[in-house]
């Protein structure tokens, strides 16, 4: 009989929390373009941003992604993406390595700019429903760009239905600040730091 009323209990829980979270839900009926950061010391930005990229490509919703840094380094996204759904997803590598690799500046800073004019021309395209700006964050911090551009672009130029997320760690205040949704990774444990390097299909 206790089991009974255990089964009942809960389930009079679960119905008067479905109640209220229905509730919740019929007042939540806009839709816009959400500006998403992802951002910390944690592995796994970039990674869940091309997550969204891959529900955008499921979903038919055209879709773009430009590379600010890495685009000395494999990429299993973009090699899947430029084979695969390059009709659906346009895939931008503009980006050299990271900073400590090139040790070239001005390069650094000539290539910045040119992804981010790339990134402002797909996202003027309201046709593209999703842009990922993998690693500006690095870029901005660096001040390879002006931020306060990329804010006034942001909030002024973006599409109403358009999603843009910026991945990278150490997002600048003004970019949280606008953004709709930020996400922090947290660094917890981290195999490169028992002598484990970066392995295929987990970090690449």
């Amino acid at each position: 009989m206790s089991d009974q009323n255990d089964l009942d209990r809960h389930a009079a829980k679960m119905a008067k929390k479905k109640a209220a979270r229905d509730k919740i839900m019929a007042t939540k009926t806009d839709q816009k373009g959400l500006i998403i950061v992802h951002t910390g010391k944690g592995k796994g930005k970039s990674s869940a941003a091309f997550g969204m990229i891959f529900r955008c490509i499921a979903h038919r919703m055209p879709s773009a992604v430009v590379q600010f840094i890495k685009g000395g380094m494999d990429c299993g996204e973009r090699d899947l993406i430029t084979e695969h759904f390059s009709d659906i997803c346009q895939f931008y590598t503009m980006g050299e390595g990271f900073t400590w690799e090139t040790q070239d500046k001005a390069r650094d800073i000539e290539m910045a700019k040119a992804a981010w004019e790339k990134a402002k021309e797909l996202i003027r395209n309201p046709e593209n429903r999703m842009v990922l700006l993998d690693e500006i964050n690095i870029a901005l911090r660096y001040d390879y760009l002006d931020v306060a551009e990329v804010v006034a672009f942001l909030t002024t130029e973006k599409p109403p239905l358009t999603h843009v997320v910026l991945t990278g760690r150490n997002a600048k205040e003004e970019i949280i600040e606008i953004a709709d949704l930020v996400t922090e990774m947290e660094l917890v444990k981290h195999p490169f730091r028992s002598g484990v390097k970066a392995q295929q299909g987990v970090e690449f």
